[in-house]
């Protein structure tokens, strides 16, 4: 009988994952508005660091005006005004854009960000990728799968590898990024803007 090998056993894995649960990342459209807004509603940000602020902020601005909310979330030539961190410090806003996490309905949010011509990040931005799933549908390999299908949007960008963040009590984030090939490469403390708290740095190359 054929041995199976860890890595034929992960490949196995990703396959049927693909097979029985249709979960893709799709372009921010009018046509998700509604079960993305129905997330929000329930609770749910997009943001792991703002919270509850940023939840509150982006229903109003769908509330304001849905067509511009959605282009805000796909800015990769970075024509959107500057971004205000945390701590209120306005900063350029990078080339960037965001992709949700679809299976039917919203179920969760991944960011992609970058600097041309670099795979270097200003030190106020945590990482080139992101991503929060709903609570609800954590603990599924929605976040997983997500950051592989995004780490081919990052290859297309021409990036060499790409830099995610994590706190040391996250062990979910951590295997997400170590699924994907993830390599720990440091430890640090955050930009003061973010609180200076202590963080990892991994780093998948591409």
């Amino acid at each position: 009988m054929d041995r199976a090998f860890p890595g034929d056993t992960a490949i196995l894995a990703a396959q049927l994952f693909r097979r029985y649960t249709m979960v893709e990342i799709v372009k921010p459209a009018l046509e998700h508005l509604p079960s993305y807004k129905a997330a929000l509603e329930r609770g749910w940000s997009p943001d792991n660091v703002r919270l509850e602020q940023a939840t509150r902020e982006q229903l109003a601005a769908i509330e304001k005006d849905p067509v511009a909310f959605l282009a805000d979330l796909d800015d990769p030539l970075a024509k959107g005004g500057p971004i205000t961190l945390p701590d209120g410090r306005k900063v350029p806003r990078l080339p960037g854009f965001r992709r949700w996490i679809w299976d039917g309905e919203a179920s969760g949010s991944i960011g992609f960000r970058w600097q041309p011509g670099t795979a270097a990040l200003p030190p106020h931005v945590l990482g080139h990728i992101g991503y929060a799933v709903v609570p609800w549908k954590r603990r599924r390999g929605y976040a997983t799968e997500a950051l592989r299908m995004m780490l081919d949007e990052a290859r297309a960008v021409g990036l060499a590898y790409v830099e995610i963040t994590a706190k040391p009590g996250n062990p979910a984030s951590h295997k997400v990024i170590l699924a994907n090939g993830g390599k720990l490469v440091e430890r640090f403390f955050e930009d003061a803007a973010y609180g200076g708290a202590e963080s990892l740095r991994f780093r998948i190359q591409l």
